[in-house]
């Protein structure tokens, strides 16, 4: 009997502290699972900065000439290359000569008898004068005569035309380069009978000593473009426009920077796209006609609001940030960035103020309204970053 009312005061005490431990989990022991953590921030600081934009792009020679047959004939040589760069009037064909040489001397002996046949026509002519003038022989005779000699002249006139135009044609069998610039393919070899009327050129000479980088951006930026940069008219702003650069098709940036020279004066209806042109000098032959790349236009601020890339996230096309409040809680903001080529940073154009402090790690385990412990990131390697923005994003 004793035994059991010892276990029923074990039991009562066991309940009174499970009792006592719920509570006490319930109510929440202050200083435990409720301390905020803490969170690297930064202070939003207003300074200069350049955003680069980046438009795929398409390369051109300043000039690309299709070399063509001007008359019939066998390719005899092939004196250069595929890919070789030549120079203006450089010997790149030679096309079968023989029955062009025969044509030559064939005119050539027509002058020469249309030559004796106005010999002829004067001696005869300078005989009959002096017989019309004694009355020997009647006018018309003096007539028929001088008829004779204009005709002769006429034949001279003809054949030496032949003789020119068969000359021209042994010149055309030697065909030469038109420009400076470099060698496409061939798709005839020697051997081949080629023409005027060939379907395909012999080949084709781009002169690519500057290269033409087309590339298009749709209508929104070339307006914002257009106004910001100085000048009254389009082409006053487009020569004051700051230099672009070449991304290769390799990502590597192309070593001469180039200029911004026109832009189309229709917008397309389907894309809304403008297109333009921009030149790039090409002294060592880098680029080749056909390649692609991307051009990327600098775009500088005076004052900008510029936060690390990492203290944003993007939900559904728009991008949001944690600001941290006077209580130290974060507050959940939308904000509008401009979105380059940009790998560190955004420029903030609304949402934010200069001295916000802003949550730059750990922003995806963070909901508003929840409190942090903020630690501010030095100073010195945030000006850093932002000194050094410009030149990350050209070498990128």
């Amino acid at each position: 009997m004793k035994t059991v009312k010892q276990l029923k005061t074990i039991s009562f005490v066991v309940l009174l502290f499970v009792a006592f431990s719920c509570t006490n989990k319930q109510e929440g022991n202050p200083g435990m699972d409720t301390q905020a953590k803490e969170y690297q921030v930064v202070v939003v600081k207003q300074g200069p900065a350049t955003l680069y934009k980046t438009y795929p792009a398409a390369l051109q020679g300043v000039q690309t000439v299709e070399i063509r047959p001007r008359i019939a004939g066998y390719i005899e040589e092939i004196l250069v290359d595929e890919g070789d760069r030549v120079r203006k009037g450089q010997v790149l064909f030679r096309l079968n000569a023989n029955d062009l040489k025969a044509s030559v001397r064939s005119a050539e002996a027509q002058v020469k008898v249309a030559q004796a046949q106005i010999s002829m026509a004067k001696t005869n002519l300078g005989k009959t004068k002096p017989l019309v003038e004694k009355n020997i022989i009647s006018k018309f005779d003096l007539e028929t005569a001088e008829a004779d000699l204009q005709a002769a002249e006429a034949q001279l006139a003809q054949a030496e035309a032949n003789l020119a135009n068969a000359k021209a044609n042994l010149q055309y069998s030697v065909i030469t380069s038109p420009t400076d610039g470099t060698i496409g393919t061939f798709p005839y070899r020697v051997g081949s009978m080629v023409s005027s009327a060939s379907p395909q050129p012999l080949t084709s000479i781009s002169n690519t000593t500057s290269m033409y980088v087309y590339f298009s951006m749709n209508e929104k930026e070339f307006l914002a473009l257009s106004k910001q940069l100085e000048g009254n008219t389009l082409q006053e702003k487009l020569k004051l426009m700051p230099e672009v650069f070449l991304i290769m098709a390799d990502n590597s940036v192309y070593q001469h920077q180039g200029r911004v020279e026109t832009a189309g004066g229709l917008v397309d209806i389907q894309t809304g796209a403008v297109n333009m042109r921009a030149m790039f000098p090409n002294p060592e032959g880098f680029l080749r006609s056909g390649g692609s790349g991307s051009v990327r236009i600098p775009q500088h601020f005076d004052s900008a609001l510029l936060i690390p890339q990492e203290a944003a996230y993007e939900l559904q096309g728009k991008y949001f940030v944690y600001v941290v409040g006077e209580d130290n809680k974060v507050i959940n903001t939308e904000v509008e960035v401009l979105v380059g080529s940009l790998k560190d940073s955004y420029i903030v154009t609304s949402g934010l103020n200069p001295n916000d402090r802003v949550v730059i790690e750990g922003v995806s385990s963070l909901r508003n309204g929840t409190p942090i412990q903020p630690k501010l990131v030095e100073t010195d390697k945030q000006a850093q970053a932002q000194n050094s923005f410009s030149k990350k994003q050209v070498n990128n």
